[in-house]
């Protein structure tokens, strides 16, 4: 980004920001209860996810919440009673798992650390993986949030450090509780700097060391647990063997949104003799094991393979069996009860894939009854077990393998692989998939001409072609599944194997997931309770909640649907970290995504039992202990059906708690990012229709789901130094410059974008328009008074009514930046159209009118300047108080006519430059045109005779089609088919493609045979501002009509012809004699018949000094010839002058270079100059 040159601007805006945010402390503007009565009717309750505190927030955050924030300040100028509460989470593993990290950097390396110059990685690197095709209906979200935000610091000292701290700081942090009373007053600090619109009464932070949350979040399992939503039992989950306990996304340094990941374990047993590495193991069951996706193609195995340079393990099983898998797998295995001991690998030995090639098994359901262990190099380390089933009739990686060994013998001999290992094995027809045949993979690969198992890219667009299909469209061919469509045999195959005990249900992660604690994942098969999601009624009662949720756009509402049919059981409890206990199991704490799905209710209570002490543990301001907050009381207060509950707490105090809760809720609109749907905001669906399963009208209402935010066109990261957060985003940019760019960053479910050059020309925008105000409020006795009449007049009242019914549209949708742009961006365009068209002057109504629109207009995004401006308007009380601007009538028509004017003076500017541009003829001679002084512009009532047939053809068919027209060659052979269009043939076509063009753009009135208004008028009514703008003496504005026949050709309605000419003058000295005033004498040229006003109007486009015409004096001396040598007297100007009357008319005679003036029939010679006073 380029250097700024200077500050003074924003400092500008950053001061009055201080004290306007002062302002609204002491007024307590943003402080909400609820309304006596209890009546709901009009209130507006938006939250946004409490952002976790192990840090600052940064524009990320911002970026979420700056949309719960402008949606507050529109619909507070709307009238709703507004609130918005704002909390901070501290629960989970993250602000422990840094806690604990600095203990043992502090034991190990001393205080302060002197950390080793080489050290290896702590972190272990993640591996890329080739992305595999896996048949699941999921949608889940893919960016990690943790990745990237240690900016490439190996130590957690050093990331504190990056943060600015101190040694001394520093070392405070090793005790998680410290984390708990640092960041949360600084976010805190840092919102308010932004000027949010939060009720900061109602903030908190999370755990158990906040009693009040505590027993609240104690309350709501207890009341789930009742309710049978949380059960206990061994369950399958993403699990960290280093923290010894499930690891949530939220405890995730990479691998966010991935899950368990089900295989078939197919156990295939291999046939003495063993190989002489394995001779030891004679007599023991040994099995190679494979994990599959897909077990109904096992029936058509002809071989295994191995890798031979890849190291595998054979360990012993809880049963007996010796298992060869790689070991990690093996370690997989050992957390889901494969092994005697959880998490113990019981080695039996290492071993290479090259010692166990060429051994017989004997495999599950194939049709072969011995099949042998073959190489292929290209088996990954990081997925299934390191042994793959082979099934060449339906696998392409497979086939080209087979097809690889058996055309080469070197290949063969090099592995110590014997011919009748695989010549005799030819691939088994077993599934019939329509357009590929029985043998899809060698149908395939034959037809994309794949050479080997080294054609890696042709290899994935075979499986990418036949899986898919395969899976959904394929129909089994063997015996007992004949005729069977594949997806529904899939369970039945893997069941029977499992229970003849051929294969086993095998679990690891979809893709590598580390934990914060830098420990890779596995899934293990855990004693813990778990939220059942996967429950039939409870999974109906989310979707009916759904249906009637407001998701602003279909992609998040596609994202909920799909997160709610994959959602199964989630695990709510472990035994590391920050949070709220279990209340009858509590040697579990509740997780992070489990005990932030209901707070909003909190936020309606918060501020009576807490009373904006963040961690809860001041005095109530009525005065309740936590103890007090029984399930009893927590039942009255939120379900209205409950009975006044026997307690110790008054009575009123019980009752106003819960005329708050019934007051707000539900929560009208929830923002966040879309990365939350597949969790935390479905979470909070589920959550809600079980709380409240009898009460819908508790519900969430609206979700408001948004994109990731780029900062300049990339990807936010500390490591890059592309980074900002909240505090250094408002000191560099201020709060509303920042804010103006957020609401232009961008609205959808996409990728937002905030771009620092647009901040910086958003700052502008805002000082120069805070500085016109000022000059308006200054100049207001200089602006046009009477009536607003004018046809600019007109046009500006209507576009600004237009303005703010688009801009309220827009803002109603939660459409950001579309409301800035038609709010702000368009507003100002027209104020600017106004001041340059109207030539009369501004209009003092209209131009403080539009001051007044557009401080009410831009208020939501930008409330600081727009207080500023409110306050310098006059008016009494807050901004925050005011109401959103009535719209009077909108004049379509009227604001047509100017895009028309508009239109037309770019045309005549072009046709100009045309005009003066040197005709193109033989070098030397292409002088430029002398600049012409008159132009003839020509209108027409209608359309030349071709043009009329052609568009009364287009309208016939575009009633006839229901607003559709016919290809080009329908419309063409019709056109040619009329006689008298015959000599137009070579100009229909492209004429019918603008009428086409022009359709898109304006609609059906552009097949209109007359304008829906007068073109001369309009023309005539602005012919000031065109001659002006083009630098002219007259235009003259006629009827096509009375034009030649070209002319007539040439021009259509909307479309003026226009043709310049030069005429001839005399020229004279234009002197003022007024002493020190700036304007000097200039040479014009009178011409035949010019007026008073003429004469001026041509001196103002020299002296530009000169802005109003009325406030100009023309006067001819009594003498011609020694009037301009006398010296003037001062204070004496006029002295041997007579004033040049309005009608008075020049005459010149060109052969003599001489003017005379003709006024009531006298006949005047002026000589050769002119005198002009400025009053």
């Amino acid at each position: 980004m380029t250097e700024r040159k200077g500050t003074a601007k924003v400092d500008f805006i950053k001061k009055i920001e201080k004290e306007v945010q002062q302002k609204w402390d002491e007024e307590k503007v943003f402080e909400a209860d609820a309304a006596s009565g209890g009546e709901s009717k009009n209130k507006y309750f938006v939250t946004f996810p409490y952002p976790y505190m192990n840090g600052r927030l940064h524009l990320g955050h911002t970026f979420s919440l700056s949309k719960c924030e402008f949606a507050v300040g529109y619909q507070r100028l709307k009238g709703k009673h507004c609130l918005f509460p704002f909390g901070l989470h501290c629960t989970g593993m993250p602000i422990k798992a840094c806690a604990d990290k600095l203990k043992r950097e502090l034991e190990l390396y001393g205080c302060p650390p002197q950390f080793p110059d080489e050290e290896e990685e702590e972190e272990t690197p993640v591996k890329k993986e080739a992305e595999e095709i896996v048949i699941k209906d999921k949608a889940k979200g893919k960016k990690s949030k943790a990745a990237a935000k240690s900016g490439g610091a190996k130590f957690q000292w050093d990331i504190m450090r990056s943060l600015g701290l101190s040694d001394e700081e520093i070392v405070q942090f090793a005790e998680a509780e410290y984390w708990l009373g640092y960041f949360p007053p600084l976010a805190v600090q840092d919102m308010k700097s932004m000027g949010v619109k939060v009720d900061w009464r109602r903030s908190f932070i999370t755990t158990d060391v906040n009693p009040f949350y505590d027993s609240f979040v104690r309350w709501q399992f207890e009341s789930l647990k009742e309710r049978k939503k949380i059960k206990f039992g061994k369950r399958y989950t993403i699990y960290s063997p280093k923290d010894g306990q499930p690891c949530m996304d939220h405890d995730r340094q990479t691998g966010e949104g991935v899950g368990p990941q089900e295989y078939t374990l197919i156990k295939m047993k291999m046939v003495e003799p063993f190989p002489s590495k394995l001779s030891g193991l004679k007599g023991r069951a040994i099995y190679l094991v494979a994990a599959t996706l897909r077990p109904e193609t096992m029936f058509g195995q002809t071989n295994c393979w191995v890798r031979p340079d890849m190291k595998y393990i054979a360990f012993e099983t809880a049963n007996g069996d010796i298992f060869i898998s790689t070991r990690r797998s093996a370690r997989n295995m050992s957390y889901q009860g494969f092994t005697k001991e959880n998490g113990v690998v019981p080695s039996v030995m290492e071993l290479f894939g090259e010692d166990i090639l060429g051994c017989a098994l004997s495999a599950p359901l194939t049709s072969y009854k011995i099949i042998y262990a073959l190489p292929m190099l290209t088996i990954k380390e990081d997925k299934g077990t390191g042994v793959v089933t082979s099934v060449p009739s339906d696998a392409p990686d497979d086939i080209a393998a087979l097809r690889d060994l058996k055309k080469k013998q070197a290949l063969r001999e090099k592995y110590g692989i014997k011919d009748e290992m695989v010549l005799p094995f030819e691939p088994v027809p077993i599934i019939e998939i329509p357009g590929y045949g029985n043998l899809s993979a060698p149908q395939v690969c034959d037809e994309l001409k794949i050479q080997s198992q080294n054609d890696r890219e042709k290899l994935a667009e075979a499986k990418e072609m036949v899986y898919l299909k395969g899976f959904y469209e394929g129909i089994m061919l063997v015996d007992g599944y004949k005729g069977q469509k594949v997806q529904d045999v899939k369970k039945p195959i893997q069941k029977k194997m499992v229970d003849n005990g051929e294969a086993l249900i095998y679990m690891e992660p979809e893709k590598q997931v580390m934990s914060r604690s830098a420990d890779e994942c596995v899934v293990a098969l855990c004693d813990q309770w778990y939220l059942d999601y996967g429950d039939k009624n409870w999974k109906e009662a989310a979707s009916n909640s759904l249906k009637s949720l407001e998701t602003f756009c279909d992609e998040t509402r596609k994202n909920f649907e799909a997160t709610l049919a994959w959602l199964q059981e989630h695990a709510c409890s472990r035994t590391y970290g920050l949070g709220t206990r279990l209340p009858w199991d509590e040697q579990w704490l509740i997780e992070s995504l489990s005990d932030s799905t209901i707070y909003m209710a909190y936020y309606t209570v918060a501020h009576l039992l807490q009373g904006g002490v963040l961690n809860g543990q001041a005095p109530s301001p009525l005065g309740i202990k936590p103890e007090q907050m029984t399930k009893e009381v927590w039942n009255y207060i939120f379900f209205k059906n409950s009975p006044m509950p026997t307690s110790t707490i008054p009575k009123q105090s019980l009752q106003k708690l819960r005329q708050e809760f019934e007051y707000w809720y539900p929560v009208d609109v929830r923002v966040s990012g879309k990365d939350l749907v597949p969790n935390h905001l479905s979470y909070y669906l589920y959550n809600h229709v079980a709380m409240w399963p009898e009460d819908s009208g508790k519900w969430p209402v609206a979700v408001r789901a948004n994109g990731h935010l780029l900062l300049n066109s990339e990807k936010m990261s500390k490591s890059t130094g592309n980074f900002l957060t909240l505090s250094e985003a408002v000191n560099k940019f201020s709060a509303d410059g920042m804010r103006l760019a957020l609401a232009d960053a961008g609205d959808t479910v996409e990728d937002a974008n905030f771009v620092e050059a647009m901040a910086d020309a958003g700052i502008l925008r805002l000082y120069t328009w805070v500085e016109w105000v000022k000059e308006m409020i200054a100049n207001q006795d200089s602006l046009r008074s009477g009536p607003a009449n004018t046809f600019n007049d007109r046009v500006f009242a209507s576009e600004m009514n237009a303005g703010i019914i688009k801009t309220d549209q827009h803002y109603e949708k939660m459409m950001f930046k579309e409301a800035l742009k038609a709010g702000f961006f368009e507003f100002q365009a027209a104020k600017d159209k106004y001041r340059e068209l109207a030539i009369e002057g501004m209009h003092k109504d209209l131009v403080f009118q539009f001051i007044e629109n557009q401080t009410l207009l831009l208020a939501p995004i930008c409330p600081h300047l727009c207080e500023y401006t409110w306050s310098l308007l006059g008016k009494t009380g807050s901004l925050m108080k005011a109401s959103w601007p009535v719209s009077g009538p909108v004049d379509e028509i009227l604001i047509r006519s100017s895009q028309y004017l508009m239109e037309t003076a770019h045309d005549l500017r072009l046709r100009l430059k045309g005009y003066m541009a040197p005709a193109k003829g033989k070098k030397g001679d292409n002088k430029p045109q002398q600049k012409p002084s008159h132009c003839t512009t020509y209108v027409a009532k209608n359309y030349p005779p071709w043009q009329h047939t052609t568009l009364t053809l287009l309208r016939k068919h575009y009633k006839a089609n229901n607003g559709q027209l016919p290809e080009n060659k329908v419309i063409a052979s019709e056109l040619g088919a009329l006689p008298e269009l015959k000599k137009y043939m070579k100009r229909l076509m492209p004429f019918v493609a603008m009428i086409k063009e022009n359709l898109e753009k304006n609609g059906a009135r552009v097949l209109d045979l007359e304008l829906e208004f007068d073109e001369r008028a309009v023309l005539l009514e602005n012919i000031v501002y065109l001659t002006n703008s083009l630098e002219l003496d007259q235009i003259d504005v006629i009827f096509a009509s009375e034009a030649d026949d070209k002319v007539k050709e040439e021009c259509c309605p909307g479309k003026p012809y226009s043709v310049f000419r030069s005429e001839p003058g005399v020229s004279v000295f234009l002197v003022n004699p007024q002493p020190a005033n700036g304007y000097f004498s200039s040479k014009i040229d009178v011409r035949q018949g010019d007026t008073k006003d003429s004469i001026i109007r041509r001196l103002m486009k020299v002296e530009r000094a000169i802005k109003d015409l009325q406030r100009v004096k023309l006067m001819r001396y009594e003498d011609p010839v020694l009037g301009p040598r006398r010296v003037p007297v001062l204070g004496k100007e006029e002295q041997g002058k007579k004033a040049i009357s309005e009608k008075s008319i020049f005459h010149i005679d060109l052969n003599a270079k001489k003017v005379h003036i003709a006024d009531n029939g006298l006949k005047v010679d002026i000589g050769d100059t002119l005198v002009y006073l400025v009053q």
